[in-house]
C-alpha cells in the first residue's frame, strides 16, 4: 500500500521502504527540491574495473564548479562590502575636513579624527620646509622634512600615491605613533601657492593592512579634498 508525505512526519524512525514508497509516490519530488541532488551520492552505473562512470564523474564536476560559483560570490559580496565601506569612511573624512574652521582645527582632523573615521592607527601630515617652520604652524602636530624628501619616499613626481604592505618608521613620518605603525598608505599633498610640498601618511599597525593590489583614488580623493582645504586657509599666510 502506498504511503504520502505524512507518513515522514510521524515520530517512529523512517525506514528506507517508506522513502523508497514516498519517492515512488512522488516521483517530481527532486525536480522540486533539485539542492538535495548536491548531498546525495549517485550510484555507480556500471560495474567493472575497466568501465568508467561518466555519470558520477560529471556530477562530481559539476558539483565542485557549484562549490567554486558560491564561493566566488561570497568573496564578490564581502569584497563590495568592504569597498562600500571604505568608501563610506573615505567621504566622512572628507566632510569633516571640508567642516574645519581654520587651519588649526582642520590639522587637529587630520590628524586626531582622521584615524577614527578611516579606522587607522595613525595620520600625519609632514611638510617640506627643511629647518624653517612654515609660518602659525609651529606649534601644530606636523612632520618637518628636508626639501626633497617626499619625492624620495614616492618615488618621482609622477607619483601621487604610493601603498607599502610592510614598513617601519624612525618616527620622522608617525612620531610617537611609529612604533606600531606596520604599513602604510602615502599621497602627496600640494604644493601649490604659499603651500609647500606635503605628504598625507595613513599607518596601520597589522602588518600588510596596506597592499599593491588595492586602488588608490579613494586615497588621492581625500588628499585633494585635504590639499583644497589646505590652501583655502594658507592664503592668509
Amino acid at each position: 500500500m502506498a504511503r504520502d508525505a505524512t507518513a515522514l512526519n510521524q515520530s517512529n524512525p523512517i525506514t528506507e521502504d517508506q522513502v523508497e514508497d514516498f519517492l515512488r509516490d512522488h516521483p517530481d519530488f527532486l525536480t522540486h527540491h533539485p539542492a538535495l541532488l548536491d548531498v546525495m551520492t549517485p550510484p555507480i552505473r556500471w560495474s567493472g574495473d575497466k568501465v568508467v562512470d561518466m555519470q558520477s564523474f560529471m556530477l562530481d564536476r559539476l558539483r565542485g564548479e557549484q562549490v567554486d560559483l558560491k564561493d566566488a560570490a561570497n568573496l564578490l559580496i564581502s569584497t563590495t562590502r568592504a569597498n562600500m565601506m571604505i568608501q563610506t569612511r573615505t567621504h566622512a573624512a572628507a566632510l569633516a575636513l571640508l567642516g574645519a574652521e581654520d587651519l588649526e582645527k582642520l590639522i587637529h582632523t587630520t590628524c586626531f579624527d582622521l584615524p577614527l573615521l578611516l579606522e587607522v592607527d595613525a595620520v600625519s601630515l609632514c611638510f617640506e620646509t627643511g629647518d624653517t617652520v612654515h609660518p602659525g604652524l609651529g606649534s601644530m602636530d606636523i612632520r618637518w622634512f628636508a626639501p626633497g624628501t617626499i619625492d624620495t619616499v614616492l618615488g618621482n613626481r609622477e607619483d601621487y600615491a604610493k601603498l607599502l604592505e610592510y614598513t617601519s618608521d624612525d618616527g620622522s613620518v608617525f612620531g610617537e605613533a611609529a612604533g606600531i605603525v606596520q604599513s602604510a598608505a602615502l599621497a602627496r599633498v600640494g604644493p601649490g601657492g604659499t603651500l609647500p610640498a606635503g605628504l598625507l601618511a595613513l599607518g596601520s599597525r597589522t602588518r600588510g593592512a596596506f597592499h599593491g593590489g588595492q586602488g588608490t583614488d579613494l586615497l588621492i580623493f581625500l588628499t585633494r579634498v585635504l590639499e583644497n582645504c589646505l590652501l583655502r586657509h594658507f592664503s592668509s599666510y
